[in-house]
């Protein structure tokens, strides 16, 4: 029997019916897996070997009383067969911290998903800077005149901070726009942060892609989170609306030259963003979506995902 552990976010926390983790320990526990759960502040490590305290978990699909867990036990994370890496942004120093002590886990027996040193290497928004090919006109920088004269050559532009998630903090402006200097000293912290400057795309209004890839292989489908009458943003935590799609050949042609890095890397779990024919994010840490492109299409991605990695990882 399989011995995994769930790294993640409090679990009381997560909405069962649209979270990616939760979907993940129903197909290990469908496969009678013995699942662990972990959340981040119980990892450490001592005398060279990383530690955490974990609870067995006993999940329910359902939307009230959706998981039992047993008492907290100190578990040698050497002892998992897989550890799953899924807690959410902000990517800061504790997050690194968590990445070195899962990286020290890490051997011919236990394997993260998605390699820690992979995490390290692929911020969401500066990843896409390898698949120039693929993505808008955009500048990343800290310094706010850079930045200004950025959104000066680009026109109607996006604005990003680097380490955010679920379209936190996210600005639509232009060069005419008497709030781009305070846009600006906000996302950068004046000047101290950096950003991303991203030329607008006219086609989020008929939705923000979201592609799951399974060690570098694309999921057929994608769910097109498309913003409300109230708000520029697609994500669903903003009031977007999802609909399912079939990738189009654009899409497949994004994911031919995306996944295999992904691959290479070790990111065997990643959720790319695409709007209109251009690839904006790369999600490594914890994409989302497994349960609504399930509902709608009457798939299993978790499924596909732990046949993977029992075929190709262990």
């Amino acid at each position: 029997m399989m011995k995994i552990a769930v790294v993640m976010d409090p679990i009381e926390t997560i909405n069962p019916g649209k979270d990616s983790s939760f979907a993940m320990m129903l197909e290990a526990q469908n496969r009678n897996y013995e699942t662990h759960y972990i959340t981040a502040e119980n990892l450490f490590c001592r005398a060279g070997k990383s530690w955490a305290n974990a609870k067995q978990i006993k999940v329910f699909d359902q939307s009230s009383n959706w998981y039992e867990t047993g008492h907290l036990q100190t578990v040698c994370l050497e002892s998992f067969d897989v550890i799953l890496m899924r807690k959410d942004p902000p990517f800061d120093m504790e997050y690194i911290m968590d990445t070195y002590m899962l990286e020290l886990a890490m051997s011919a027996t236990t394997h993260i998903i998605n390699k820690p040193q992979a995490l390290r290497d692929a911020n969401e928004k500066f990843f896409t800077e390898y698949f120039t090919e693929c993505t808008p006109e955009n500048l990343i920088a800290r310094n706010p005149v850079t930045l200004r004269q950025a959104v000066q050559d680009m026109g109607e532009v996006i604005v990003k901070p680097m380490d955010g998630m679920g379209g936190n903090s996210i600005f639509k402006t232009a060069k005419n726009d008497k709030n781009l200097n305070v846009i600006l000293e906000t996302v950068t912290q004046n000047g101290t942060k950096t950003a991303m400057i991203q030329k607008y795309i006219p086609e989020i209004k008929q939705g923000d892609k979201r592609i799951l890839l399974i060690n570098g292989e694309p999921v057929p489908y994608a769910l097109a989170r498309i913003p409300s009458s109230a708000d520029f943003r697609g994500n669903l935590a903003k009031g977007g609306t999802g609909k399912g799609l079939r990738l189009s050949e654009s899409d497949r042609r994004i994911c031919e030259i995306v996944g295999p890095k992904l691959k290479d890397m070790g990111i065997v779990f990643a959720g790319i963003d695409v709007i209109g024919e251009y690839l904006t994010e790369v999600n490594v840490t914890s994409p989302t979506c497994i349960r609504e492109l399930d509902k709608i299409f009457d798939l299993n991605i978790a499924g596909e995902l732990f046949d993977c990695i029992e075929k190709d990882i262990l």
